[in-house]
């Protein structure tokens, strides 16, 4: 592919390596023994994850060790409210700052292989983020030390669209053509990388962009046409 410019996804992508966040954190419960099924920990990841985009509960100065820890602590209280989990109050601080720890430590070590690759790529051609996020997207970026690698960062939260909306990557698009004015620019020199079938790559082949599937192990055990991206990769390391 003749890439002029790459537009990464965030979650899934460049902070997991392609795992759903719902696996991401219920593979933490298992390996830390939390006693409760798959079955109501996903009820409390629903509940979380809508909990979090329709209240104003992150703060666009949180980092995202403490989005996560919002994050447990509203699936941890959901799971004790709904008689799912019955820990002493010991017990359940003790779980929750041992997940935190956990979760984030694998979080800094993924992103720091993704930054990795992301050094070398802006060597190649600038990058846009178009993230689903909750408008602290800024402060996660320095949080890592990926600050410096975009040209612009699209965030669902400031600009009011979400993914599977393709107007969101349109916008991504126009990002990438004000950064380099007189190239004629056009969609399809653009290559969108995400982790979801459904919110990254049909919305971005809509939006005439081409498309790398970063696979993963998702939310759910569905199946998709893998013939339908130009590329499917299992590492963000084969883009280079």
């Amino acid at each position: 592919m003749n890439i002029k410019g790459y537009i990464f996804d965030y979650g899934g992508t460049i902070d997991t390596a392609g795992c759903h966040w719902g696996k991401k954190l219920w593979h933490a419960y298992q390996r830390l023994q939390v006693a409760v099924s798959e079955q109501h920990f996903r009820e409390a990841y629903v509940h979380a994850e809508r909990t979090l985009g329709s209240q104003p509960i992150v703060k666009p100065s949180h980092t995202f060790h403490r989005l996560l820890d919002l994050k447990l602590r509203i699936e941890l209280e959901f799971l004790m409210e709904q008689g799912y989990w019955n820990p002493t109050e010991e017990l359940y601080l003790q779980t929750h700052q041992q997940l935190l720890e956990n979760l984030y430590a694998e979080v800094r070590q993924t992103v720091a292989h993704s930054r990795e690759v992301l050094l070398r790529l802006r060597e190649r051609c600038p990058m846009v983020l178009v993230s689903n996020f909750y408008g602290n997207m800024s402060v996660v970026l320095r949080e890592f030390q990926l600050d410096d690698l975009f040209e612009h960062v699209v965030e669902s939260a400031v600009v009011g669209i979400r993914k599977p909306d393709s107007r969101i990557f349109t916008l991504g698009v126009e990002a990438m053509q004000a950064v380099m004015p007189g190239s004629a620019l056009s969609a399809s020199d653009i290559t969108v990388v995400g982790d979801s079938f459904y919110k990254d790559i049909l919305p971005a082949r809509k939006a005439g962009c081409r498309t790398v599937w970063f696979k993963g192990e998702g939310w759910t055990d569905e199946t998709y046409d893998e013939t339908v991206p130009d590329q499917v990769i299992t590492d963000l390391a084969q883009l280079l």
